[in-house]
């Protein structure tokens, strides 16, 4: 029983592997997500050979310690497309398996400057593989290299090249097999591929899936007698790879089932950072027969169609762009598709009337028709242009082709300049307040559109509040220039405005222009300020004092030569005119302005000054103009404070002699002058001290008398004080 079950293994076993590859994309910071793409034969494959997970391992690559094992569960379960679905075939359907999962790639744990590998190893392939020695026995590892995620101590983000397009078709006996093979790079890394013998590893028959990938070497399959890297599939040209965009090509030459494999090789700035290893499998089948399709192009005024590397169109002035394609195949029932190709040019491209269509089929003609027309602006610049007219069926697996190069040379029909005319008088001359407006007018000769354009030079009209509208009259295109000259005119003498009419046939730009220039006039004399104020004599402002009561008043005058507005006006510094008993009457106009000045002096003119005793005023005679010079006078107003230098009182009385001279201590009298009350100022009261500071009399009555009190003979001391804080201090001797 136990030879039964050991017998029957191997079959149980075999997986029927078709090909795949590992890919590691960063996602952010030091996390990755890696994937493991495996393409399983899902008609000859055991069903539960389909892993749940499988384990992805990572060595160093310097010393190939191992650093983590990875699970990597199923997480897709697809069937891989055929590029042509019409042309599926029974015998060949390939499942898209893939297991990936995140894992963070820490720097202390990833920054050996060697870099790493992961590798994946499951056995077994397909048992009829055509061009390896024992394949039921051949066993796969998948296998990929990248770098140090940490690189001269900073962070080195890269991703693995991946994306690389599944392999559904299959191939047919001795006819040229093309399939693009390539992959992306996320980082914009350059990639380079190349033929590279497949990994066998160290999984067998019997352990088809080890707990875990053993690190490197991994072994090679075998290959069959005659063939190696350089010749894996029989064929006339055997397998090439484009080094550059991964494109395969193969003419096979047996028919099997062939396995190959690919490297590919990314590089930053000349500097290899890793690759990854592609395994894949082709089916070589014998084919129906299918005739190449042919594509014909007409030369004009010639029977003969266009000889490729004889024959050239040349699109001049004038001379018909459309020319005639004539496409068929010999098959029936044949769909056919056109297309273009540009060789060594980008755009634009030729026009095809005509797609694609049917031939030799029921109701359909044997020859389809389409008109390849160029764009009438298609200019080579007398280079010859190479284009590919390519017709393709839709043979199994992959289209047959056939393709005419196609080399012509183009000259746009010749174009003229627009003209461009404009009712602005030479020269223009404005000042300020001035409206400018003219007319421009524009046409082309080949009814191209026109657009008008303004610009100025070395200035923006737009700040100046130029502008310009335009209109369509026909075929003529037509603007209106407007321009209020303002107080920004005046910083240049003249502006030069440049108008354009602007055409773009073809994409090229065509320009005529005018210019047109503005003069602007302007001068400012500064306007003249006369008064009956006393004149000035220095930088000082002149005084004016009068005494409480009294009244003042003068006149002043302005006048300007440019005949511009005035105004003259007056302002309290720090007060209002009207609070100090002034008044200011302006009379302003056209070139003139008078005005007349009021004071009436009072306490309220020193009240106003808030300290000291004295208001200024400040007469201004302003332009308006756009660089007024204003004149200004300012005068200093003061009211005549009362004498207080003659205030002399008595020293000495004698009340006890009773000879009625000197009986009093008085000051409001002839003889002391007590200084009078003014305004804010005015008597507050009398106190008398003893010499030893006591407080022997006191009153607030200005007429106040004191005789002593009977007090003793001797000095006292007397305070007379004021509202506004003034202070008078002395002696008065009690005399016998």
């Amino acid at each position: 029983m136990l030879f039964l079950v050991l017998a029957g293994a191997p079959a149980a076993w075999a997986t029927h592997l078709v090909g795949g590859e590992l890919d590691l994309q960063h996602r952010e910071g030091n996390t990755y997500q890696l994937t493991l793409n495996l393409y399983f034969d899902a008609l000859n494959g055991n069903a539960g050979a389909l892993d749940n997970e499988l384990t992805a391992s990572i060595f160093d690559r310097a010393t190939n310690a191992r650093v983590l094992d990875l699970e990597l569960p199923l997480t897709s379960n697809t069937f891989v497309s055929y590029t042509n679905p019409a042309c599926t075939s029974p015998t060949l359907v390939t499942r898209r398996l893939v297991y990936t999962r995140s894992v963070v790639l820490l720097p202390q744990n990833f920054g050996s400057a060697g870099g790493y590998y992961v590798a994946v190893e499951r056995c077994c392939r397909n048992v009829s593989i055509s061009n390896i020695q024992a394949p039921g026995d051949a066993a796969q590892t998948f296998y990929l290299e990248f770098p140090a995620v940490v690189r001269g101590g900073q962070a080195f983000r890269n991703s693995t090249p991946h994306r690389f397009a599944p392999l559904g078709d299959y191939a047919c006996l001795n006819e040229q097999f093309t399939y693009p093979f390539g992959g992306q790079d996320a980082d914009g890394d350059s990639l380079v591929y190349e033929l590279t013998t497949p990994l066998n590893g160290h999984a067998s028959v019997s352990v088809p899936k080890p707990m875990v990938a053993s690190p490197a070497p991994y072994e090679p399959i075998r290959w069959n007698p005659g063939l190696s890297v350089s010749r894996q599939i029989p064929g006339s040209p055997t397998l090439t790879i484009d080094r550059r965009t991964g494109q395969l090509q193969v003419r096979p030459t047996q028919l099997g089932l062939f396995v190959f494999g690919i490297r590919c090789v990314e590089y930053r700035r000349g500097v290899k950072l890793g690759e990854v290893r592609r395994d894949f499998q082709l089916k070589v089948v014998q084919c129906p027969v299918n005739a190449r399709p042919k594509v014909l192009l007409g030369m004009p005024g010639r029977a003969a169609p266009y000889q490729v590397g004889r024959d050239t169109l040349r699109l001049r002035p004038g001379a018909p762009r459309c020319f005639r394609l004539r496409f068929t195949d010999a098959d029936p029932s044949s769909a056919l598709s056109l297309s273009l190709r540009p060789v060594n040019f980008t755009a634009p491209l030729p026009t095809l009337s005509v797609l694609q269509g049917t031939v030799r089929g029921p109701g359909t003609p044997d020859t389809l028709v389409s008109e390849l027309c160029f764009p009438a602006c298609f200019n080579t610049r007398g280079r010859v242009y190479l284009l590919d007219l390519i017709v393709a069926d839709n043979g199994c697996p992959l289209p047959k082709r056939d393709t005419v190069r196609v080399a012509f040379t183009a000259q746009p029909d010749p174009n003229g300049p627009p003209t461009l005319r404009t009712t602005a008088a030479q020269p223009l001359l404005a000042r300020p307040g001035d409206l400018i407006t003219f007319d421009l007018a524009a046409i082309d000769p080949d009814n191209d559109p026109v657009q008008l354009e303004m610009t100025g030079r070395g200035f923006a009209p737009a700040s100046l509040g130029a502008q310009l509208t335009q209109a369509q009259s026909g075929n003529q295109r037509t603007g209106r220039f407007t321009w209020r000259v303002d107080c920004r005119a005046v910083d240049r003498p003249v502006y030069e405005f440049e108008f354009a009419a602007v055409t773009t046939p073809c994409n090229e730009r065509t320009v005529a222009t005018v210019v047109v220039p503005v003069q602007i006039v302007y001068e400012n004399r500064p306007p003249a300020l006369t008064s009956t104020l006393p004149p000035a004599t220095g930088t000082a402002p002149v005084v004016i004092r009068r005494a409480l009561g009294e009244v003042y008043e003068a006149t002043l005058t302005g006048l300007d030569l440019d005949n511009d507005a005035l105004a003259l006006t007056a302002a309290g510094q720090g007060f209002e005119l009207g609070a100090v008993g002034m008044s200011f009457v302006p009379r302003n106009g056209a070139g003139q302005a008078s005005g007349t000045f009021r004071w009436e002096a009072s306490c309220a003119a020193v009240a106003g000054s808030g300290s000291g005793n004295g208001l200024e005023v400040t007469f201004q005679l302003q332009e308006t103009t756009c660089r007024p010079q204003p004149q200004t006078r300012t005068v200093r107003f003061e009211v005549i404070s009362p004498d207080t230098t003659t205030f002399l009182p008595p020293n000495i009385i004698t009340p006890r002699q009773r000879d009625n001279k000197n009986d009093f201590f008085e000051l409001d009298n002839v003889q002391a002058k007590l200084p009078p009350d003014f305004c804010n100022s005015r008597f507050a009261g009398v106190k008398i001290f003893s010499r030893w500071g006591s407080l022997v009399y006191q009153s607030g009555n200005r007429s106040f008398r004191w005789d002593g009190g009977g007090r003793p003979a001797g000095v006292y001391y007397y305070l007379v004080e004021f509202t506004d804080k003034r202070r008078y201090k002395g002696t008065v001797t009690i005399a016998e």
